[in-house]
């Protein structure tokens, strides 16, 4: 056989490999792009919905006690501001949520104000008005949520200690009681927040009662 004849073999046998490679890797290649089967996709959809099932409720109470949390939290937070402005400016602070007239109602689930009084005559600690001066405001709870408090007001004095009432402020989330919260003043000023002292899952104020709204 010649050289030349030698060469086209080579150059032959080269390009016959190439192409039957090629052929193999594309035929590779649709046979693992088909994607799902309508089984599968279906086998799919079912854990998907039946995971949902189990971890959506978890979830929600999970929310829920970060919520009440963070809501009790700041209303001590609240407390704590107040009776640090009648300490520092020696005038008489008030906690309430006001109306649109400026006096202080027993809507506690609305908006908060912390106002110090120009005035230390405890008759007109429960409204606002010029020249008192607003501290600080809390936005009302979640629609449905509760917060609850016997008194219209909570007022410090100068020294630290309450005008007013002590008392606990009950705060309970919509349909799950027993993630209820509150925080408890004493005749002091100084504010507790609630505990679950008996490990039964809900928490008990300072005098051991479980905390409810009415």
């Amino acid at each position: 056989m010649s050289t030349s004849s030698i060469y086209r073999v080579t150059i032959m046998n080269y390009f016959q490999r190439d192409f039957h490679l090629f052929s193999f890797s594309n035929t590779t290649k649709l046979k693992s792009s088909h994607g799902f089967t309508i089984v599968e996709l279906m086998v799919a959809i079912a854990l998907v919905a039946i995971i949902s099932t189990i971890a959506l409720p978890s979830l929600n109470h999970f929310l829920v006690k970060i919520r009440v949390d963070n809501e009790i939290t700041e209303l001590q937070r609240l407390l704590l501001t107040a009776r640090n402005m009648a300490i520092n400016t020696g005038k008489n602070t008030t906690i309430c949520p006001l109306d649109d007239s400026g006096h202080c109602t027993s809507n506690w689930q609305n908006k908060i104000s912390v106002f110090t009084n120009d005035s230390n005559d405890i008759v007109s600690n429960n409204s606002f008005a010029t020249p008192d001066e607003l501290i600080k405001v809390k936005e009302g709870v979640k629609p449905g949520d509760t917060l609850q408090f016997a008194n219209i007001s909570v007022i410090y004095a100068p020294s630290g200690q309450l005008i007013t009432n002590n008392g606990s402020f009950n705060y309970c989330p919509k349909n799950e009681e027993d993630e209820s919260r509150g925080v408890s003043l004493s005749v002091s000023g100084r504010s507790y927040l609630s505990a679950d002292t008996d490990n039964d899952g809900k928490d008990e104020d300072r005098n051991g009662d479980e905390i409810a709204c009415m």
